[in-house]
């Protein structure tokens, strides 16, 4: 068995298992015609479930070919210009050699002495994405395995950093009050269109969902701040302490970027943390073109980037960056076997002294080849050139009759729902949207989204792909088109 080990006297074994795999792989996406099979669950499931895993196969090109069957074949190919789906990117060459390389390297950014050259080249990128911010000289960071973990991260400094100025200040007054007192008074603002992961964060910091208040929206699905601005006076006037306020920039359904200076200035009014969710938005920060529409962003407390989304990076690639490094130091844990205390005042730089994880991939590898390669404007060309595509699409769609769209783009996501020319039920007319999704996918012409708006269903076009055209927008539309109009007719007639 130890012939399957990667070490000096496998390297050969190494290169030609990973250059078979490498081979099956380009042919299959050099031929995939559609993003998906349409393959169910039912149809998947036992073919999976009967394979014997205690029966090996003995060697990398049997496997290879079974993977064929129970993977490669049927999997959602997110390059293919016809997903339009998720937030899912199709991934550049260069990342995907990080990738590659990070795998057989294996090293671990926990400490030191596990990621030689891998620590200092995060930090790099850390340093490099906080200056395209603006953050300041006291800026840190560290990577993470996506947005919801940095959203939570950054809400945990926020929770401690809040705990720590209210307690502090409650002692000078000569007040006691502990921390499992000041939790339940904690509150978070965020917009009714921000990502679940803010509700689930509050959770699991022993807050609850009810510790976050959800603010209306205006009418381009942007944070309305008049209403947080009263919102934020009333949680003083109850007693209440508002520890933070969370921005979006990029909401996942609308791409709206709510009005981050404005938010800015009310935080700091109200001695509030400012957390900007730029997972989607990120993207921005190497737009040629689009770099003002973060303007305000620097003034944030932390933010959260997903460069898996918008730099067109394998998963997981995220990072949560803050404005003081001091503020780390809140989910700092020093243990005698890994990471001493010692270590830290010999500036040995561990990075699990900045992280909730230990052990931790080197996904910033990715990165960094794409940077070397391509170039940051490299990039924030192609993340532009699905803005202009989204602009073109919001254009297709408001000339369709068939269809009403929400709201025109900030960014490249479209949310619409098919109209029939008659009336129909709402109940019907949401089933109809919710049929035309399933019966495109289950086709595997198209992958496209879903969502609810003010209670009514909606289907998405989430534009991430640079190869996707006008062409393909308009194809789908139609497609859309058809699956509901057919459902329609079939469930009027049934009425009837």
């Amino acid at each position: 068995m130890r012939q399957h080990l990667l070490n000096e006297t496998t390297a050969d074994i190494y290169r030609r298992s990973v250059t078979e795999g490498v081979d099956r792989v380009a042919a299959k996406l050099a031929t995939t015609e559609r993003p998906h099979t349409g393959i169910s669950v039912d149809e998947l499931a036992p073919v999976i479930n009967g394979i014997d895993l205690d029966t090996p196969l003995g060697d990398s090109s049997a496997a290879l070919a079974e993977l064929e069957d129970v993977y490669l074949r049927d999997a959602v190919y997110f390059h293919h210009p016809r997903y339009l789906g998720h937030l899912n990117c199709p991934v550049v060459i260069p990342a995907v050699v990080g990738e590659a390389v990070m795998a057989a390297v294996n090293s671990s950014l926990d400490t030191w002495d596990q990621s030689i050259g891998g620590t200092l080249i995060e930090r790099r990128l850390i340093d490099w994405t906080t200056r395209r911010i603006g953050l300041g000289e006291k800026a840190d960071g560290i990577f993470t395995s996506g947005g919801s973990q940095s959203n939570f991260h950054a809400l945990l400094l926020a929770r401690d950093e809040a705990c720590r100025t209210v307690m502090q200040r409650a002692m000078e007054a000569g007040i006691g009050l502990t921390k499992a007192e000041l939790l339940p008074k904690l509150r978070i603002f965020t917009s009714e269109a921000s990502h679940f992961s803010v509700q689930k964060s509050a959770a699991m910091l022993g807050m609850g969902y009810e510790a976050v208040i959800s603010v209306p929206v205006d009418r381009n699905r942007r944070m309305d701040t008049s209403v947080l601005a009263l919102e934020l006076e009333n949680c003083a006037a109850e007693g209440l302490f508002p520890m933070a306020v969370v921005a979006t920039a990029g909401t996942t359904d609308f791409g709206s970027i709510d009005p981050l200076p404005e938010i800015a200035r009310l935080t700091a009014e109200h001695s509030a943390w400012m957390h900007v969710d730029a997972a989607y938005g990120c993207g921005l920060l190497v737009s040629p073109t689009r770099r003002h529409l973060l303007d305000g962003i620097e003034h944030a407390d932390s933010v959260t980037v997903d460069y898996h989304k918008s730099f067109f990076q394998p998963v997981s690639s995220s990072a949560m960056l803050v404005r003081d490094r001091d503020t780390l130091k809140h989910a700092t844990y020093h243990a005698d076997y890994l990471n001493p205390r010692r270590m830290a005042e010999e500036r040995i730089p561990n990075q699990v002294d900045k992280s909730i994880q230990t052990t931790r991939r080197f996904d910033a590898l990715k990165l960094w080849m794409t940077l070397r390669i391509m170039g940051a404007d490299g990039v924030g060309s192609l993340f532009d050139q699905v803005i202009d595509l989204a602009a073109a699409g919001y254009d297709v769609i408001t000339a369709d009759p068939r269809f009403e769209v929400v709201v025109a783009p900030q960014i490249s996501t479209l949310v619409f729902r098919f109209l029939p020319g008659e009336d129909v039920p709402a109940e019907l007319l949401d089933e109809a949207q919710l049929h035309a999704r399933k019966a495109l996918f289950a086709s595997g012409e198209a992958v496209v989204a879903g969502t609810k708006v003010d209670g009514k269903q909606y289907l998405k076009f989430t534009l991430l792909n640079p190869q996707t055209t006008t062409a393909d927008i308009t194809a789908v539309l139609d497609l859309l088109a058809a699956h509901a109009e057919q459902f329609l007719g079939e469930s009027l007639a049934v009425h009837h």
